[in-house]
């Protein structure tokens, strides 16, 4: 059934969205069509409400796209755009649902709901937070839906639970949540928990849900970053990073490699390309905001010598940056856009003002046939150019406010707003 299952993905990989930022976690779509421009009405296939609330990005498999969300009994706040101090809310009183939902792609229609948990949230989150941050990963056979201070579930295409881990509820910093995504692999699945109480990394058997090992985070307290699958020479590390200390851990949980150096708030996720491994952070308070770009091949401490290129103070703070042909760029929380290329750090343009207007982004860009997507927290879709020169191209405003990373599958675009999942999707015999 396995060697089925990869075969299906490795000649419909297009069809397939599987995890935060999709294959490789990379962000890239390069063979789809989706088009250029939409609104709450132009290029719009379907829109779906969602009830609830939750920040996690829709996955897809085929016909089907997983997301969570979690409905309330009480009234809520409504989120505030932007940066700002007092985001932190205490515990919440009012009793809550947390919900797995599948909708077809096709239509829009939500196939199921089902109720992974209910009641009083273990802990408080952060305005801009939610209880269901943390992005689903499936394999077409199953989804696995992961809350960080509920625990682990496993269902089927039909919505059947498969089986459940339960997480022991932890203290986070200030109170503001959790948010890191599992991700999957080989049959394993593998979740962070970077909090104030006791850090892990975990693996787990994704047939059955059995915990096969779960390594402490030595020093490491509240991150949001999901972890990483590096694949190179034949040999596979799971990478995760931390205001301590980045690591690599090899399958069986042991640490290869380790340094320190990031930022106080770590929250992009870690990705590859040219036989590279980048990782920043940016928070935007610190002095420090590095990037790293790491060599394979490092053990123990690692030193400059496994450093192809770094930068001191080019790292965000919630977009994960992207790379695209041999540029990386990175989007910043505020609104400008950087470029460098990807093998040397050489800068090819400074911070670009993306539009005097967009002052927040939360969502990681995307990338597909040359160009940049970047997404504002007010819904704001700006295509950019994705070379040498900074040009925009266009914007595209759904009018609600959002901090979901989209996703693409075939020939659509799905975003998640406050409120919607839509599918953009060009007119048949367009």
């Amino acid at each position: 059934m396995r060697l089925v299952l990869f075969a299906a993905m490795a000649l419909g990989a297009a069809e397939h969205w599987p995890q935060f930022r999709g294959p490789g976690a990379m962000g890239v779509a390069d063979d789809s069509r989706f088009p250029d421009k939409w609104s709450e009405t132009e290029n719009v296939a379907w829109k779906t409400t969602v009830p609830g609330v939750g920040w996690s990005s829709p996955v897809v498999w085929g016909t089907r796209l997983y997301l969570t969300t979690v409905v309330s009994s009480g009234p809520l706040e409504e989120p505030k755009k932007g940066l700002y101090f007092g985001g932190n809310r205490g515990k919440v009183a009012d009793e809550h649902r947390y919900l797995a939902m599948a909708l077809d792609t096709v239509t829009g229609r939500v196939l199921w709901e089902r109720e992974l948990w209910k009641g009083v949230p273990p802990g408080p989150r952060h305005l801009k937070n939610s209880f269901a941050s943390e992005t689903p990963v499936t394999d077409g056979e199953r989804v696995y839906f992961y809350i960080g201070q509920v625990g682990l579930f496993a269902l089927d295409r039909s919505g059947k639970t498969v089986w459940t881990l339960p997480s022991q509820a932890v203290e986070t910093r200030y109170g503001w949540g959790t948010a890191a995504s599992p991700v999957l692999h080989q049959g394993r699945l593998y979740v962070v928990n970077d909090n104030d109480s006791s850090s892990y990394l975990m693996a787990v058997d994704a047939k059955t849900g059995k915990v096969i090992w779960k390594a402490a985070r030595e020093g490491e307290k509240s991150n949001w970053s999901t972890p990483f699958i590096w694949e190179h020479d034949g040999k596979t590390e799971i990478v995760t990073t931390g205001t301590v200390k980045n690591r690599s851990y090899d399958l069986d949980g042991k640490v290869i490699w380790e340094f320190g150096g990031m930022s106080s708030i770590v929250i992009p996720t870690p990705m590859t390309k040219h036989g590279l491994l980048y990782l920043t952070s940016g928070y935007v308070g610190d002095e420090n905001r590095p990037v790293f770009v790491v060599k394979p091949g490092a053990r123990g401490v690692l030193t400059d010598t496994h450093i192809a290129w770094k930068l001191p103070q080019a790292g965000p703070y919630n977009p994960s940056p992207i790379l695209y042909g041999d540029y990386y760029f990175t989007l910043m929380d505020r609104g400008f856009l950087t470029c460098h290329d990807a093998k040397t750090g050489k800068e090819i343009f400074g911070k670009q003002r993306i539009d005097p207007a967009a002052a927040a982004f939360t969502a990681s860009p995307w990338a597909s046939n040359g160009k940049l997507y970047l997404l504002s927290e007010d819904g704001d879709t700006f295509v950019v150019s994705a070379g040498a020169k900074f040009e925009l191209l266009g914007k595209n405003s759904l009018n609600e406010m959002v901090m979901a990373t989209p996703a693409i599958a075939g020939d659509a675009l799905y975003i998640r707003t406050a409120s919607k999942v839509y599918k953009i999707a060009r007119a048949a015999g367009r």
